[in-house]
């Protein structure tokens, strides 16, 4: 027996492996008995096998094994390539301490830093607010918002500074715009933060999703610069059946990536801009509802996460022009437990993703660490996790995923998630009574 494994391990991983490990333990076991007896033995027996196996693949099986996440809804599913879902778990990593920093946001939910002391928090009912980093507290709302409907997934949604932001003071807003007829959809508007950052100033919309649609779910929305000045913004499909078919059509701006110049104008090189095959701003399309985007600091591409139905978050580097499958194929399927369209998971002309998770982690921001709080984890992905909660991190080998661990799970929901001017970890969980929080090694 590998000395790395003992039998009282074995037997008490094998309870929470089981369902995990089939995809893992057929190369080595009968390949046509793995897989069934881990769907279909008794719970008990499932844990036998597991355990066995476990105990004759020694360590390498352990250092292989995903993180224990439970069966997943779509179980007739298969990866269209190695890794591309549960990857290995990564070892655990030193404990963390978490620093309450700010209390009393309503559904917090986008974070911007202006300097090492005060950043900036948009509240989903409409309130945007500054807190200082150093004491915590809170500023009055500040004036000056556009008109915003905050019904259901609707609200403010994210903010980002100008790269500029030190000289002209600009700042950029998405959030659910009230249109006519009792519709709305997403826009992105910019603004300059007052003197005193009490008011904003010289309010434009620069850019509306369109069609508009009487829903109050999927209105994405992140907001990321490009290494050019251009920015980035991610659009949902608005959830309901009839509109979600339109991710699809590259004409309209639902459920696409789009690509726009700070005034709201169209780059040059965007990949309809001529407006003949799709819409002149789409970067991307076939999407359902990202909620979490970052650039690679190296490569200076987007990546992006999206929410899945019931099943298939996906980790994507989205290409200009490229489709992304949704409503088409998906690795989810409905609420309902129904298949999403005709239940395929591929198809050609659509882009797989980097990753997938089946069950879900209700993915929102994300971010590229590269601080110097955690050495170990430079250059690896941070994930906020609304369900089941906490943070996600991936360790990666060029676009693919190579480990993943969970962290912090006592935050519950988390809404964003960023590296700070101090390197440490920010995030915002998502409820009520929402909070600002710090992350540091609880080392230091």
């Amino acid at each position: 027996m590998p000395p790395s494994v003992s039998l009282h391990s074995a037997s008490h991983l094998a309870p929470n492996m089981a369902p995990n490990m089939a995809p893992h333990l057929a190369p080595h076991l009968a390949p046509n008995i793995a897989p069934h007896l881990a769907r279909t033995a008794a719970p008990r027996l499932a844990s036998r096998i597991a355990g066995v196996a476990l105990l004759a693949l020694g360590g390498d099986a352990l250092a292989q094994a995903p993180v224990p996440t439970g069966s997943p809804n779509a179980p007739d599913q298969r990866p269209a390539f190695a890794a591309q879902t549960r990857a290995p778990a990564l070892p655990a990593s030193a404990p963390l301490r978490i620093e309450r920093v700010a209390e009393g946001l309503e559904y917090p939910w986008g974070l911007a830093f202006v300097d090492n002391d005060t950043a900036l928090i948009t509240e989903r009912p409409g309130r945007l607010r500054r807190v200082d980093l150093r004491s915590g507290s809170l500023s009055a709302p500040i004036g000056g918002l556009p008109e915003i409907d905050a019904r259901g997934q609707g609200g403010l949604l994210d903010i980002t500074l100008d790269p500029d932001f030190a000289r002209n003071r600009r700042l950029y807003l998405s959030y659910a715009e009230p249109r006519e007829g009792g519709k709305n959809a997403t826009a992105v508007a910019r603004a300059m933060l007052a003197p005193g950052s009490q008011q904003l100033d010289e309010l434009t919309v620069i850019f509306r999703q369109t069609p508009a649609w009487a829903s109050t779910k999927h209105f994405g929305s992140r907001l990321v610069w490009d290494t050019q000045g251009r920015l980035y913004v991610t659009l949902g499909e608005r959830s309901l059946p009839e509109p979600r078919q339109l991710a699809q059509d590259p004409q309209t701006y639902l459920g696409k990536v789009v690509r726009i110049q700070p005034d709201g104008s169209i780059p040059a090189d965007n990949p309809f801009a001529a407006g003949q095959s799709g819409a002149p701003a789409v970067w991307s399309y076939g999407h359902r509802n990202i909620q979490g985007a970052a650039l690679h600091p190296d490569s200076g591409k987007l990546w992006t996460i999206e929410h899945g139905p019931r099943g298939g978050d996906e980790l994507n580097v989205p290409l200009a022009g490229q489709n992304y499958g949704w409503p088409v194929i998906t690795y989810g399927e409905d609420y309902s437990g129904a298949p999403i369209g005709e239940g395929v998971t591929a198809r050609e002309g659509m882009e797989q993703p980097i990753y997938y998770w089946d069950p879900v982690i209700a993915p929102g921001d994300m971010t590229f660490y590269q601080g110097s709080r955690f050495p170990d984890w430079h250059g690896d992905l941070i994930i906020a996790s609304l369900s089941p909660g906490g943070l996600v991190r991936l360790t990666l080998d060029g676009e693919r995923v190579s480990g993943e661990a969970r962290l912090a799970s006592e935050l519950g929901r988390v809404r964003d998630v960023d590296a700070g001017p101090d390197g440490a970890l920010w995030a915002l969980t998502d409820a009520r009574d929402g909070a600002l929080v710090r992350l540091l090694p609880d080392t230091q």
